[in-house]
């Protein structure tokens, strides 16, 4: 039988606490609350319907969450189902978006995630958000659904040729967001982390104007990220080589300098303000909240990846 693990709580801070599973697999749904006071990073929903992932990127930090197993491992169909079941039924939990790209690629088995995605088209209170590197959107294509949000994470195609292996290219993810956003889905996008290689504005720039020129609409929201070099990914990570920037150490692992980061944010924010983005929908993930002060934006209604 499913169950509710939680503390007594009284509203609205009842979610804070709770986890919803099984006895095999107590916390299907999980509320991420574990950020540093110094890192901005809104507490928001896991969907853990699956552990791992079949790419290769060289700066992933699932190699340190899983100690370097990163083949993907499923829950059963079954367990996810009751546990998706008893969060649609609790009437204490607001609506909510379950991100199910957090601890694996939401992509990376179609077969299992339309049928997840098919639970979520039974009830119009909650969202389903995927978020990944992959082009497999057939089965979301050929069938829309209204409780899904698909997120993509671009890179410039150099960085992608760096570090993101096995993965399908830059290009082909736009392609499938395009596809998507035809079929009537709201698109975000994730350029994240971005790199300070050579000549990097060209690069990314080249992506900026490649990715707004090429979606019939404008996503709806952006969320920037620089790499972050946590103490596990850094021991299981084969290749060091997109660790050369780290000069600093922060509340969510080691990054590079605050005035190069500074300097990469506002190099996008002006790119995609010129172009007609709105800045309120644009944030940064997991950075620090000097840095937020800096950009001068409000922390307090981020409008990032994984929440509403």
């Amino acid at each position: 039988m499913p169950f509710v693990s939680q503390k007594i709580l009284t509203s609205p801070q009842l979610e804070l606490n709770r986890a919803y599973g099984t006895k095999r697999y107590p916390n299907i749904l999980h509320y991420f609350r574990k950020t540093p006071r110094s890192i901005v990073c809104p507490h928001f929903w896991e969907l853990r319907w699956a552990y791992g992932c079949p790419f290769d990127c060289a700066y992933c930090y699932l190699q340190g969450t899983f100690r370097g197993k990163k083949e993907p491992r499923y829950v059963p169909l079954d367990h996810i189902f009751l546990a998706l079941q008893e969060a649609f039924n609790d009437k204490n939990l607001k609506p909510s978006i379950f991100n199910s790209g957090e601890l694996a690629d939401s992509l990376m088995n179609p077969e299992i995630m339309e049928k997840i995605a098919d639970k979520f088209e039974k009830q119009n209170k909650h969202k389903l958000l995927l978020l990944s590197k992959s082009d497999n959107i057939d089965f979301l294509v050929k069938k829309p659904r209204r409780q899904t949000i698909a997120s993509f994470s671009l890179n410039a195609h150099k960085v992608w040729e760096l570090w993101e292996h096995r993965t399908p290219s830059p290009e082909r993810r736009i392609k499938a967001a395009k596809a998507l956003m035809k079929s009537g889905y709201e698109v975000r996008i994730r350029i994240d982390p971005i790199f300070p290689i050579g000549d990097w504005k060209r690069h990314y720039e080249d992506l900026v104007y490649s990715m707004l020129s090429e979606l019939p609409e404008n996503p709806e929201r952006i969320t920037l990220g620089t790499p972050r070099g946590l103490r596990k990914t850094l021991m299981m990570s084969k290749d060091h080589s997109w660790t050369r920037w780290f000069t600093e150490r922060s509340g969510w692992g080691k990054k590079i300098s605050t005035p190069l980061r500074k300097e990469i944010y506002f190099f996008f924010f002006d790119k995609l303000i010129a172009l007609g983005f709105d800045k309120t929908k644009i944030a940064m993930c997991k950075e620090t909240e000097t840095m937020w002060n800096e950009m001068n934006l409000n922390k307090q209604n981020c409008r990032c990846n994984c929440v509403w």
